[in-house]
């Protein structure tokens, strides 16, 4: 039986009684009901009431080739006809990841040529972690396992992950983190500014925050500084171009190690294939997810550096440590084929040199002068717009993140999803958005933030 027999109401009282989201007040999601997506296509999703929704999240950061892809469907179906599945222990390996693998090297940034597989960006962030450590105490200094992150950043949401974040409110709900890891400032000059500080001196501060961090461990304790090159889940927060050159040079000059989080960065998002390539720095770890397949299939991929796989390689022996599902062959041949998209239509060259300044242009123009905008932002496909009462002084709506919620309902009854984090309205469209896309998604954004601004007078 197909989901057309059941009503909107039936489906949202069995999503009730039996399905737990992820990142949702279960009681009131059960009050209000779910959200029923049945199809989509292109740019678009659909819902049960046959609503046309413009996707301003790619999902959920991650469709970057749209929707209804026929050609992903067929390489799927392809792979499950030959070989469904086969597990890559035992010494076995089948031919889809060992393709991907050649691919992900040769577009990576130079020096990275090995790849490990998992199913999600949080394994891949848990196997980083694990391989980082693991490298130090092959070198004999196990005792170098300290890893500096960042305070709000999102590194996913296993207890590695959540650890490795810098989410409070996820904190509070470990119960326990994962030991030796420290958070430092963001680089978010929005708010953390001084006054009449530059964006190049901001960013070489936030960057100092790193060293400091490390000096007050000693760096024979520091194994690495992880980071999104832009942060994405805690806002879209895109540091000034000083900061990570500056960190890079601050990890090499201790001998810590770089490693860099591009699971919603990764793929094209800001006009290269890795957002590492666009600020210019060269990480001995890549987590990647999410891009990979377009959200198709679950896939990650861990891309690791020369330094670290040869140690592992040489001196390893047995690294314990895998998944059921490490290098899925039906998802990696869906990733092939995504590839071959990406590549063949030209579109991280489209986000770099066509879609991606208009993008940032007609926020600025259209966007940025509204009295409830405090900032707009972007780079490539990634934006934010942040949601203030005052402009001025840069005061925020209490309690904080309700006036954001209040412009995300009032976007999405314009036919816009695009999300609420904190105080701040976040986009990371499908690339194959285009000027004719952003100018219909402005368009709603403006209605979305009037309509807002009128029942926050009100209130």
């Amino acid at each position: 039986m197909t989901y057309q027999n059941y009503s909107l109401k039936q489906l949202q009282q069995i999503d009730a009684s039996h399905h737990l989201h992820p990142f949702t007040d279960h009681k009131e999601i059960r009050g209000s009901g779910s959200r029923i997506i049945t199809r989509a296509d292109g740019p678009f999703i659909y819902d049960s009431e046959g609503n046309e929704l413009l996707d301003g999240m790619a999902g959920l950061w991650c469709v970057n080739v749209g929707y209804g892809r026929e050609e992903l469907a067929r390489a799927a179906y392809e792979q499950m006809k030959e070989l469904p599945y086969y597990n890559s222990f035992f010494k076995c390996s089948t031919p889809t990841p060992v393709l991907l693998t050649k691919r992900l090297a040769e577009i990576a940034p130079d020096g990275i040529n090995q790849v490990f597989f998992g199913s999600s960006g949080s394994e891949a962030n848990d196997t980083a972690v694990r391989l980082v450590r693991q490298y130090w105490a092959l070198e004999g200094k196990p005792e170098k396992n300290r890893i500096i992150s960042r305070k709000n950043a999102y590194h996913g949401s296993t207890i590695a992950g959540t650890s490795l974040g810098g989410m409070e409110s996820m904190h509070k709900q470990l119960h326990g983190a994962v030991p030796n890891i420290v958070h430092v400032m963001m680089p978010y000059a929005y708010e953390l500014a001084l006054p009449g500080e530059s964006d190049h001196d901001f960013g070489l501060r936030a960057a100092k925050a790193v060293e400091d961090a490390i000096l007050e461990a000693g760096a024979d304790q520091v194994a690495a500084f992880i980071g999104e090159p832009i942060m994405g889940a805690g806002g879209v927060k895109i540091p000034p171009m000083s900061y990570w050159p500056e960190v890079e040079r601050i990890c090499r000059k201790y001998d810590v190690l770089l490693m860099v989080d591009e699971v919603i960065t990764g793929y094209g998002r800001t006009g290269e294939w890795f957002a590492s390539q666009a600020f210019g720095i060269s990480p001995d770890t890549i987590t990647t997810a999410k891009a990979l397949t377009s959200g198709y299939q679950p896939l990650s991929a861990l891309l690791v550096g020369d330094r670290v796989a040869n140690t592992l390689v040489e001196k390893g022996g047995e690294f314990h440590h895998g998944y059921t599902y490490s290098g899925h062959p039906v998802a990696c041949a869906v990733a092939l084929a995504n590839l071959d998209i990406i590549e063949r239509e030209g579109l991280v060259e489209r986000v770099k040199s066509d879609t991606g300044p208009y993008f940032a242009e007609a926020l600025r123009e259209r966007i940025a002068d509204h009295p409830l905008v405090g900032e707009v932002r972007s780079f490539g496909l990634m934006g934010a717009i942040e949601i203030v009462k005052d402009k001025d002084t840069k005061e925020r709506f209490a309690p904080g993140g309700s006036a954001a919620v209040i412009v995300r309902d009032h976007a999405i009854e314009n036919g816009l999803m695009m999300r609420a984090t904190g105080d701040t309205m976040i986009l990371s469209p499908p690339l194959i958005w285009t000027r004719e896309t952003i100018d219909m998604a402005c368009e709603r954004i403006g209605r979305a933030l009037d309509q807002a601004l009128v029942d926050l007078r009100r209130a």
